[in-house]
């Protein structure tokens, strides 16, 4: 698709994430590129740093620092107490930040492990290998892949009995238990003005890349009550949205 784009000698790409960011890149040295919801742009190249991109990326990072990571198992432990082993679902595209939930899980007392997707027809095994680890709860991080099969993932989850929390709230109204984000539609609607400044003839390599300064918890209380759980009611107080 972005070579494609590339050949069509568009003005500007925009890229819904960071494996298209990614692709995008590859494609084109020279054609500005917005990214949207680019989890580490810094770690896996898009950019030189956040304040001076150095290329032709620029755009909105969802910036899943160590702190926010660390955030989504804290809400998640207090959803379920009890809860002790984790699985991260991740796609192969996902390789970045790993070690920061191990991080974030040995200081809370949980037990990390990863399960890879290879691609959407490996969901339903990776479920499957999930119920013969007797995991407890599930993170599942917003990469391309996951979240457009958002909808399966979230009825996987549910057929499997796991609550989990997710990047994107996306996953929640798709019927996710709970989700701990920056609002992507906010993000989408400010990659407007980075395409209009570049239009104006911006240089993409000195303009900084915005990362997220609120995040919103959202729980779905139907996922809740359909998995037998009952959710702490001061965590339901500090949620930014319930859906019942």
């Amino acid at each position: 698709m972005a070579a494609e784009l590339v050949r069509h000698k568009v003005d500007v790409i925009v890229a819904s994430s960071q494996a298209p960011a990614l692709a995008a890149k590859r494609a084109t040295q020279t054609i500005p590129i917005v990214m949207v919801n680019a989890t580490d742009p810094v770690e896996v190249g898009l950019v030189a740093s956040l304040a001076r991109p150095g290329g032709n990326v620029t755009g909105l990072s969802q910036q899943l620092t160590p702190e926010i990571r660390a955030k989504q198992l804290q809400l998640l432990k207090e959803a379920l107490p009890k809860v002790s082993r984790v699985a991260v679902l991740r796609s192969a595209a996902t390789t970045v930040g790993l070690e920061e939930y191990e991080v974030a899980g040995r200081a809370l007392g949980l037990r990390i492990q990863f399960v890879e997707v290879r691609g959407a027809d490996d969901l339903g095994r990776a479920f499957a290998a999930l119920g013969g680890e007797r995991v407890d709860a599930l993170l599942v991080p917003g990469d391309t892949l996951l979240f457009t099969e958002r909808q399966r993932v979230a009825a996987l989850a549910r057929e499997h009995r796991l609550p989990g929390i997710y990047s994107l709230r996306e996953f929640t109204e798709a019927g996710g238990l709970m989700s701990y984000s920056a609002r992507l539609s906010e993000q989408f609607r400010r990659a407007a003005g980075y395409v209009d400044k570049i239009l104006r003839g911006a240089n993409p390599a000195i303009l900084p890349v915005e990362s997220p300064t609120q995040y919103e918890l959202v729980i779905n209380l139907k996922t809740a009550k359909a998995l037998g759980l009952t959710i702490p009611q001061m965590l339901l107080l500090r949620a930014d949205q319930v859906i019942e």
